[in-house]
């Protein structure tokens, strides 16, 4: 069989990607409980003051939550444009059932939270917390399984999480925006204005893009749009084609593609490891009985556990009865329930949110423990259905 010819593009991104986001699963699970460990010892105090500490304009937590997080979401506004034009996601029909199985795993959640927390004004505003799935857990979780889940049902829930990821990034655009600074935000467009005329003009050097991403950054930084938009949007600008003759061997690969390869291993391994131990981290000292009764947490654990199943769950049912799709190939109802579930695993964008949402840390620390405690025994049932299934079927 001959090899892939040198003007392709790197053979099996999809392949790539799951090795990736489901090793980047096993590291972040990690790096989770190492914080929470830390948090819960005497090392404690050190590792509170440092996150709080500052270097420069912004608190070593800012600069994870705000810089680092930019880089993801370049990442994940990289992915999602490629499944939309030339992947998962490129027509109707493949985007049907996710795309309508996401806004019901975003929908049902928040509703389910906002039912838990009509009496508690204060606490409406996190509404959007348990909307969110994390692709990496999720897809890591899954890989422990290995050949008990259909390979189709592992690019269903990557296509649905890409969706689930849009969906958050316009959430968190719309909803969670602070007071603009309106200069900024004319000097921002007007930079994005400068991507996009060399993007139409299918402008190869990456080097000029990341550097007006970074100008970007700073402008809605200061703007009080949250500065980790800029990723998407400055990766709505990277060209998907290749110049049309260029004699340089490295610039035979798209530039979405190069930067798509360069930035999986340190998104994947360092970034989201890195923000995972900055924001897991809470202390268990202050938990009383009272914590099963406090609406937010609670809120946001079921949103989490039971909003996700029933809002993908219900949304593929009813898809697939009314005949407008079908199960992905080889997958029974039971495999999908247990997808539905890991989909319930909402850790890296769930805290990112909760962050965003409640300034006050005693509201961020009950985020947390819904997150933790949502997240955990979502994951736990969603790997038994899936194992138990992967039985039926071998």
């Amino acid at each position: 069989m001959s090899g892939p010819s040198r003007t392709q593009r790197p053979m099996s991104p999809l392949r790539a990607f799951f090795h990736h986001e489901t090793s980047a699963g096993l590291v972040l699970m990690a790096c989770a409980l190492a914080a929470i460990a830390v948090a819960n010892s005497p090392l404690a105090p050190d590792y509170f003051v440092t996150l709080h500490a500052y270097a420069g304009p912004l608190s070593v937590q800012h600069w994870v939550n705000d810089g680092l997080m930019a880089v993801f979401f370049l990442l994940v506004g990289l992915e999602i444009k490629r499944e939309i034009l030339t992947g998962q996601l490129a027509t109707w029909g493949k985007r049907t059932l996710p795309g309508v199985a996401a806004v019901g795993g975003m929908a049902i959640p928040g509703i389910v939270y906002v039912m838990l927390n009509l009496n508690n004004p204060d606490a409406l505003r996190g509404w959007a917390i348990p909307a969110a799935t994390d692709i990496a857990f999720a897809l890591g979780v899954m890989s422990l399984l290995g050949s008990r889940v259909p390979s189709s049902l592992k690019i269903f829930l990557a296509a649905l999480a890409i969706i689930d990821d849009l969906g958050a990034v316009i959430i968190i655009a719309i909803f969670y925006t602070a007071n603009i600074n309106v200069a900024a935000l004319l000097g921002a467009v007007f930079v994005f204005g400068i991507l996009r005329s060399l993007c139409a003009a299918n402008f190869q050097d990456l080097r000029i893009y990341l550097a007006l991403g970074a100008v970007l950054w700073v402008l809605l930084l200061v703007s009080g749009v949250h500065a980790t938009l800029a990723g998407v949007l400055l990766a709505l600008t990277i060209p998907i084609t290749t110049a049309s003759a260029t004699p340089d061997p490295a610039r035979q690969t798209a530039p979405l593609h190069r930067l798509e390869s360069l930035l999986h291993a340190p998104v994947a391994f360092a970034i989201l490891p890195i923000f995972g131990f900055a924001n897991a981290g809470v202390s268990f000292a202050s938990i009383t009985p009272a914590i099963m009764t406090d609406t937010l947490a609670v809120g946001v654990a079921a949103g989490l556990l039971i909003g996700k199943v029933v809002g993908i769950f219900g949304a593929v049912a009813l898809m697939v009865r009314l005949r407008l799709a079908e199960l992905p190939t080889h997958a029974t109802w039971l495999q999908v329930l247990g997808v539905a579930f890991l989909c319930g695993i909402g850790f890296t964008m769930s805290l990112f949110i909760g962050l965003l949402a409640f300034e006050d840390p005693h509201m961020q620390d009950r985020v947390k423990y819904g997150i933790l405690a949502g997240s955990l025994l979502a994951g736990v049932l969603g790997y038994g259905i899936l194992r138990i299934a992967g039985r039926r079927a071998l």
